[in-house]
């Protein structure tokens, strides 16, 4: 009973651990300075690591993410402003190493992307419903007595020659 309790515990142990955020920042990077410390992680967290793409220098492992961290900790014990580190890592390696683009002449096209994609959509659409709707038929125009006393008769002539195949056919029994 004990050692299942124990597996149960150290199975949550190992969940939780794993639902964790990982920091990947080693203990020989972290500065001595308190604020200066949290500067670091916040301006980490906003820069892109060039090797993993999706994730910030704060948590990758690749080596050009360390070194990045390295030299954001470095401009800050320099005694730069978080825009001037963030002005010097873009500098040195563009706009893409930024999370979170800057609205520039440059990247209006990737922020507004996504606001003309759903208004083109909502144009089709509605346009699609619109075109739907128009191409219902109206009702069809009532007919004349010429063609009404036409479409009696020929429904009585085909009624006539229905019931004489109906009564010259052999009725079918089932046994």
């Amino acid at each position: 009973m004990i050692q299942r309790l124990a597996r149960v515990f150290f199975l949550l142990v190992l969940i939780a651990a794993g639902l964790l955020p990982a920091q990947a920042v080693q203990p020989d990077e972290i500065l001595k300075d308190t604020q200066l410390e949290q500067r670091a992680r916040s301006l980490s967290a906003e820069l892109r690591c060039l090797v993993c793409q999706n994730q910030s220098i704060d948590d990758s492992d690749a080596p050009l993410a360390r070194d990045l961290r390295v030299i954001v900790r470095e401009r800050l014990q320099a005694g730069d402003s978080d825009q001037e580190i963030i002005d010097f890592v873009v500098d040195r390696y563009g706009e893409f190493i930024l999370l979170r683009p800057r609205l520039t002449a440059k990247t209006y096209l990737l922020w507004l992307a996504p606001i003309l994609i759903f208004a083109a959509g909502l144009l089709l659409a509605r346009r699609l419903f619109i075109t739907r709707r128009s191409t219902v038929q109206e009702r069809p125009a009532p007919l004349s007595a010429e063609e009404a006393h036409e479409l009696r008769s020929r429904l009585s002539q085909d009624g006539r020659a229905e019931a004489k195949d109906a009564m010259s056919r052999p009725s079918r029994t089932f046994s």
